[in-house]
């Protein structure tokens, strides 16, 4: 059976299974004759192994994921984004906004429970082995994926809601109304029992999945990586030892949830799964990626700067089909099923005269733009040649920043002397967009092309733009022009990211850090850490060779080169910054100004809520905790 790849060939509601016990968890499976005529032949048993992949996040869904639910994007209240929603205090517990435990509607896509997707993983381990036509190294084969995808449906819920239910098998019809009625595992039982099952599956999984059919199917690799990311938020302080928070979090009987005592020994384990998930990538060919095409007409004489160079490699590495980076893709097509996060990004070609497509409306907060480094690899705070109390002076672009600025035009201090991700990632007034095959200016104060229009809900609500996540050929005007790609749910990055972070932890800097990080930066052309903290601009010298200090250097590096990519909500709460990031308004420029001496005057754009500790959790639905009386609710709501 050829499919383009298994993402693309998802068969949405095709269960011919019944919803089973919806009282408590969807774990009873029922219509057993069905269910044998689906396990009877490969074809149709294929059917349930799309449908355990049916339920992953869809990352480029706009209204229904959590890439929008931190203050790195924003959007007009008039959208109704769900993440965003939630960030602005909306939630409740009646109707959880982007509930994963529960399954929940939204504009333009709904997403089920996780544990209907654990309930379906558990039905085709179960019965796979009845299949005739099948090889049993096959059933081995797709066994193994299920129980990876079990497992990642449990990961993503305990890194949402903390202790949860632990489903490995499903419950006969016969099961008492008290067997149904589930409790909550503990923290540490939660993370034991995911990264085991990770080991379950490797043992049965193949080395790389490379068939273009097959393309995004999972493999060793994948779980190894997956495996780096459970243990390393094993190890953070949300989850380890977190007495601040949870001292009193516990079950009807008094167990407590999670375990109040820090270990530093999580941080071995994070690490040593860092660096076999790398092992294997690195084994397997897997590299960062560098851009090796023809650069577009207007960069080709420009091949030999090595800040375009870099630019290039950051701006493709995201977009370029099944890369060398990509270690994990999801594949999100254009269709009716779901609105596409990149088309709320383009930005309007100005030879156009349609805007369809180009609905300017996802904006990044002025944090991020803030958040980038200089051209010396340095915060913008701590590089003395960086003017930081006057960043918002209005100045003219120099020769110097003539690549990335219009020069001559005036524009903020801010945008110049910055690193290439920045300009690969942030579309800013009086910069650049090459897109198209050309490079265009960007003119996005009120009544320009790319700025507020007169009654428009479309607009960029920060005025500014991001650029990252479109394709360099995707186009703003019809649909049809829009290039997809496969979403990266896991890049080689994140793996040296992982393995930073964690090694710092447990043992301190060392040369291994800097080495994992510099890779990285090398790549987009950012100065090494050693010659960045170490040279004359660093105003906080040799902040590098301590541990606290190099952890803050990794957390920055890690928000930088991960974002925009669903990373943010998980990483911020796990290092428990959450409250001091996520409860402050977004700020942006003054769109509705149309000169630049007011159109640069820093506002508040929107507004965000997170009370702490209730909101490092999210809530369990009430009706499940009416109809569960075994399970508690998560502390703060």
């Amino acid at each position: 059976m050829k499919v383009k790849n298994i993402f693309q060939a998802l068969i949405f509601g095709i269960l011919v299974i019944g919803p089973g016990c919806k009282d408590y968890l969807d774990i009873v499976p029922d219509k057993i004759q069905e269910l044998e005529l689906l396990f009877e032949r490969k074809e149709e048993a294929y059917t349930a192994l799309a449908t355990c992949y049916h339920y992953l996040p869809k990352y480029d869904a706009l209204f229904s994921t959590y890439m929008m639910a931190t203050d790195e994007i924003t959007a007009p209240t008039a959208h109704n984004v769900q993440g965003i929603n939630l960030m602005r205090g909306s939630q409740n517990t009646t109707d959880p906004i982007l509930s994963l435990w529960s399954g929940y509607g939204a504009t333009g896509a709904g997403v089920e429970s996780f544990y209907r997707g654990i309930r379906d993983c558990n039905i085709l381990i179960e019965n796979i082995y009845n299949v005739r036509d099948m090889t049993d190294e096959e059933k081995d084969q797709w066994a193994a994926e299920a129980e990876f995808l079990k497992a990642y449906y449990h990961f993503m819920l305990v890194a949402t809601y903390g202790p949860i239910p632990i489903v490995d098998v499903n419950l006969p019809i016969s099961a008492s109304v008290e067997e149904v009625r589930v409790k909550r595992n503990t923290v540490d039982e939660c993370f034991a029992y995911i990264v085991n099952t990770i080991d379950l599956a490797m043992e049965n999984l193949p080395p790389r999945v490379s068939s273009i059919n097959e393309l995004g199917r999972v493999d060793k690799i994948i779980a190894a990586s997956l495996k780096s990311r459970v243990l390393l938020y094993a190890a953070s302080p949300l989850f380890n030892g977190n007495s601040e928070y949870y001292s009193t979090f516990t079950d009807h009987e008094g167990q407590k949830l999670f375990n109040l005592n820090y270990d530093s020994e999580k941080w071995k384990l994070a690490a040593d799964a860092a660096k076999e998930a790398i092992d294997l990538a690195e084994s397997a060919g897997i590299s960062l990626y560098e851009f090796t095409e023809e650069l577009t007409n207007v960069d080709s004489t420009l091949i030999e700067q090595e800040e375009i160079q870099a630019l290039y490699n950051y701006r493709y590495m995201f977009t370029d089909k099944w890369n060398s980076e990509l270690v994990w893709g999801h594949s999100t097509p254009i269709n009716g099923e779901w609105w596409s996060l990149q088309a709320g990004t383009l930005m309007k070609n100005p030879a156009s005269s349609s805007n369809e497509a180009a609905w300017k409306w996802i904006s990044p907060s002025l944090r991020m733009v803030e958040l980038y480094y200089t051209k010396n690899g340095l915060p913008i705070t701590d590089d003395s040649s960086f003017d930081y109390d006057q960043r918002y002076d209005i100045v003219p672009v120099p020769e110097e920043d003539k690549y990335h600025a219009q020069m001559g035009e005036n524009t903020l201090k801010l945008h110049l002397q910055r690193e290439p991700r920045f300009y690969a990632s942030i579309a800013f007034d009086r910069g650049y967009n090459r897109t198209w095959g050309t490079k265009f200016n960007l003119k996005m104060r009120f009544g320009e092309i790319h700025g507020k229009q007169n009654e428009s809900n479309d607009n960029l609500l920060t005025g500014y733009g991001l650029k990252k996540i479109n394709h360099m050929d995707s186009q703003g005007d019809t649909y049809d022009k829009l290039v997809t790609y496969a979403w990266p749910m896991i890049r080689l990055a994140e793996l040296y990211l992982n393995y930073a972070e964690a090694y710092n932890q447990y043992q301190g800097p060392d040369a291994e850090v800097y080495q994992a990080l510099n890779k990285i930066r090398a790549r987009s052309g950012v100065p090494s850490v050693e010659d960045a903290w170490s040279g004359p601009y660093a105003s906080i010298p040799n902040k590098h060779l301590n541990k606290e200090g190099l952890a803050e250097i990794i957390q920055q590096e890690r928000m930088i080169e991960m974002a925009f990519e669903g990373h943010r909500y998980f990483d911020v709460r796990r290092w428990k910054m959450a409250h001091n990031l996520f409860s402050t308004p977004i700020k942006g420029l003054s769109i509705n100004q149309a000169t630049e001496q007011y159109f640069y005057l820093i506002t508040n754009v929107s507004q965000r809520s997170f009370i702490s500790p209730r909101d490092y959790l999210q809530p369990i639905k009430l009706d499940e905790i009416i109809r569960n009386s075994n399970l508690v609710q998560n502390p703060g709501w």
